[in-house]
């Protein structure tokens, strides 16, 4: 596997980031396989493992940490906070320096490490100074418990904003940016992406497979549905609802994107996520196995190059920095509200 740099860091990784959000009740309950997952990736040549403080309640983290007992030095981990950890405490989530100097305390121990890698902001606050947020990760890193820091579903504005304050104030700065990004979802390439690379910052992308659409499970001819399996319960109607005509578009061409990889000899699997990891904006792709299976079905997809001919097919079916549903972006969940749009 051909290792790529973080940023400007210095740090190498590998172009597939072996996700962790499924390993735990969100997804594969069985410990013990998960970890034989993991140990799979890591000998196949994966060195980034990303997960979260909210998968599975915290699970996931204690699975990576069981996982890679005696081989934590070659791993590069990141983990993420933001997300509410609590229901009945309005304080137990978002960018706060009170929240922030709390949870990582609570990831390390869950985690088994003294230090994480990389530690990132899940979202963007529309309530919390960015100087706020960055301010508490700069004292953790000179306290040596994070290596670097990140952001996820930043926009293009908001990943300046905070490349600014950190010059003007003097702090660490974010040095990767976590997006949504696949064939259906490409918004990014339009912003997102060219302002990381303007501020030399890495980016790992998560869902290549657009939350299993382009997985070719399902087909217009199956009788799949996409509402169930695991973590239905998050998969959101506005995304997943297959009566909805954005969603519909989506299905159409999954079905073009299918036989356009049968004619490259490709899987649709290995065709998405080596489109990913094919833009040059792009360091890793995040890669969200449940099973074994799944897992060995991405893992090709590192070493495929794709053709000009087969790049242009794909820009055919769907247009360079066109999201086909509009709710995929993970963007303007805020600034769109009615409230925000009006006086």
């Amino acid at each position: 596997m051909q290792y790529r740099p973080l940023g400007r860091t210095g740090v190498q990784v590998s172009p597939l980031c072996l996700g962790a959000m499924m390993f735990g009740p969100w997804g594969n309950e069985d410990e013990a396989d998960s970890v034989r997952i993991i140990h799979r990736a890591l000998d196949a040549g994966i060195n980034f493992v990303d997960t979260a403080d909210v998968y599975s309640g915290g699970v996931s983290e204690e699975i990576v940490s069981k996982a890679l007992k005696g081989r934590r030095d070659d791993v590069v981990l990141a983990t993420k906070f933001f997300m509410p950890m609590s229901q009945d405490d309005p304080n137990a989530r978002g960018g706060s320096r009170r929240w922030i100097i709390r949870e990582v305390e609570n990831s390390l121990r869950r985690l088994g490490t003294d230090y994480i890698d990389l530690y990132q902001v899940h979202r963007p606050s529309p309530d919390t100074d960015v100087a706020e947020t960055l301010g508490a990760l700069s004292d953790l890193v000179h306290q040596g418990k994070i290596r670097y820091i990140g952001s996820s579903s930043y926009s293009g504005s908001q990943i300046v904003e905070a490349q600014w304050v950190s010059r003007e104030r003097r702090l660490e700065r974010f040095v990767t940016e976590q997006p949504p990004y696949s064939i259906l979802v490409r918004g990014v390439e339009e912003d997102v992406l060219p302002t990381v690379r303007r501020h030399g910052m890495g980016t790992l992308t998560y869902s290549p497979l657009a939350g299993g659409w382009l997985s070719g499970r399902y087909r217009k001819d199956a009788s799949s549905d996409l509402a169930t399996g695991p973590a239905s319960a998050m998969r959101p109607p506005a995304r997943f609802d297959m009566g909805s005509a954005a969603n519909q578009r989506k299905l159409d061409a999954a079905e073009q994107l299918a036989v356009l990889a049968e004619k490259a000899g490709l899987s649709l699997i290995e065709l998405a996520v080596a489109f990913v990891v094919n833009h040059p904006g792009v360091t890793s792709a995040i890669i969200g196995p449940r099973t074994m299976e799944q897992l060995e079905a991405f893992l090709p997809a590192a070493d495929v190059a794709l053709t000009a001919n087969v790049l242009d097919r794909i820009d055919e079916i769907v247009a360079p920095g066109v999201t086909v549903n509009p709710a995929d972006n993970s963007y303007g969940d805020f600034e769109l509200r009615a409230d925000q749009r009006r006086r």
